[in-house]
């Protein structure tokens, strides 16, 4: 088996860069052809509202299984076992809160950005400069992890070794990122997450029917298998083997698995999906559609990580390039040898282009629509098409920032950048979502307090977290500043957030229930948002 660990670095890379470059073209080819439509700022930001519910459904799961997703979490449960499963719970279980609680109301009330739904009942200027600064800083930690991610992969699939070599190819992925976002619009990168979910699901469904193949089709019999393999009684199946260490590390899995659950409504490249289908019922059901795929993926990876932990063994798994990451590679060059490994390749690369699309094209989006065309020009943009083109060279920045970060961030601890998005997701804008949705008090000042207290609250604890410094698995291992004992800040800044946003609206003379009223109505029966939409 260390010859299998050894071999994952430079297993056939020519194989694997034929793969992954022929997705790519064919992907850019699709991209080009849906770039024909993209004339105005509703076509380039919510796709003409042209997608049916099935259809963005797929692309909200092809948004939101990233990278993260498909070698982190079936590496944890080729690791960690059970503990490992709880962080598919968590981002399934999310969901629900965005169905229940967001998808349809904001389809309704919003146009664009979660700046929309904030500006309807607000001072415009004020909290669409806040849910600007809220959305980039989202977006940009996002970014920073898919593009460190993006080095790390292509030292453990494709064999490209040294500092030079990974910048050259997160370089390569920001700049087809670019030409994706620069051509296609929301429209392309839509068809490119389409195109991915379906890769990605196919694959690792393969892979699960063929590993179960090697146990009779019988769940019991490979988890017997992985416990037996593992040498230490049945540590994988039960619960404790990565969290129950002690009472700060069960606090800490909590306080993940609430910013988990909370930040997936608030992430805002998952929320401009929803302005992307011509009725609200059309958001319900692309929800509704995202949670059948994506429960489907977690129940592969199920498979795949107690797997990989039978056929190919922890602590292979462990000690190989990459570590955890490595788990879904291995199983797959053990399973089917270059081919189905090329072929992951593509789909972890393919993962991490779809992911980082959506990630920009939100993000300037954000910038164009919120703070050039609302903050800086009022409302009076000179043409429809200036606002599009605000947009597109925002693109190019944020896609060269991206570039920069990743190839500085690329040694960097990536769970901690996803963790610190999601946190801030959770923090600065579900409550100030939740809170205009159904709180008529809710005014001016307690949104912007719960977005830039909750935005500060985050970036604070993390710093001064052992995310950061402290441990050996932290980013800055050589000092120790740390005195937040939990990694994931979770369980302290979601709360204060909330409480923030509650005690600046109470605080604030700003009544602005009348201005509720319509939103509610709005929100509930989708009365005047065609309306809303049309640009």
């Amino acid at each position: 088996m260390t010859t299998l660990a050894q071999s994952i670095e430079g297993n056939n890379p020519v194989l694997n860069i034929t793969i992954f470059g022929l997705f790519v073209i064919g992907t850019l080819v699709v991209v080009f052809r849906a770039s024909r439509n993209t004339k105005t700022a509703s076509d380039y930001y919510a796709a003409g509202r042209a997608f049916s519910g099935p259809q963005n459904g797929t692309a909200i799961a092809g948004d939101y299984l990233s990278a993260a997703s498909f070698l982190g979490i079936a590496g944890a449960i080729a690791v960690y076992g059970y503990d490992g499963f709880l962080y598919s719970i968590g981002f399934l279980v999310a969901w629900l809160v965005a169905l229940l609680l967001v998808a349809e109301l904001l389809r309704n009330t919003g146009k664009f950005t979660m700046g929309d739904v904030l500006a309807f009942r607000m001072r415009q200027r004020p909290v669409r400069a806040a849910a600007a600064t809220s959305t980039m800083a989202v977006s940009f930690f996002y970014l920073l992890a898919q593009m460190a991610g993006a080095g790390a992969l292509v030292s453990l699939l494709l064999g490209i070794e040294g500092d030079v070599g990974q910048a050259v190819v997160i370089s390569v992925v920001g700049v087809v990122m670019i030409i994706y976002v620069l051509v296609g619009g929301m429209k392309g990168t839509t068809w490119v997450q389409i195109i991915k979910a379906g890769l990605l699901i196919a694959g690792t469904f393969a892979m699960t029917v063929w590993v179960l193949g090697r146990y009779g089709l019988n769940l019991s019999e490979l988890l017997g298998s992985a416990a037996e393999r593992a040498g230490d009684g049945d540590s994988l199946l039960n619960p404790g083997a990565k969290y129950g260490a002690s009472e700060t590390s069960q606090l800490d899995f909590l306080s993940l698995g609430v910013a988990l659950v909370l930040g997936t409504a608030g992430l805002p490249h998952v929320l401009m999906r929803f302005y992307t289908v011509p009725t609200a019922k059309d958001a319900r059901k692309s929800v509704v559609w995202a949670i059948v795929l994506i429960g489907l993926f977690y129940l592969f990876t199920l498979v795949l990580g107690y797997g990989a932990a039978a056929i190919v063994g922890s602590d292979t798994i462990s000690n190989a390039p990459g570590g955890e990451n490595s788990a879904a590679p291995l199983l797959a060059e053990a399973l089917g040898g270059p081919v189905l490994l090329g072929f992951i390749a593509a789909v972890a690369f393919a993962t991490i282009l779809a992911v980082v699309a959506g990630l920009t094209i939100t993000a300037s989006a954000s910038f164009a629509h919120d703070v050039y065309a609302n903050v800086i020009k009022r409302g009076k943009v000179d043409s429809k098409n200036t606002e599009v083109k605000v947009a597109r060279i925002t693109a190019c920045v944020i896609g060269a920032v991206a570039i920069v970060g990743g190839i500085f961030a690329k040694d960097q601890n990536v769970a901690f950048l996803v963790a610190l998005a999601f946190a801030v997701a959770a923090s600065a804008n579900l409550p100030t979502i939740l809170y205009s949705l159904f709180w008529k008090r809710f005014n001016t000042s307690g949104a912007l307090w719960s977005i830039y207290g909750g935005l500060t609250c985050t970036i604070v604890l993390i710093v001064f977290s052992p995310a950061v410094s402290g441990t050996e698995s932290s980013m800055i291992t050589s000092v120790d500043f740390h005195w937040f004992p939990l990694q994931n800040p979770g369980l302290v800044s979601i709360p204060l957030s909330f409480f923030l946003g509650w005690l600046g609206t109470v605080l604030s003379k700003e009544h602005l229930e009348d201005k509720h009223k319509e939103m509610e109505v709005r929100a509930l029966t989708g009365a005047g948002s065609e309306k809303a939409t049309s640009h």
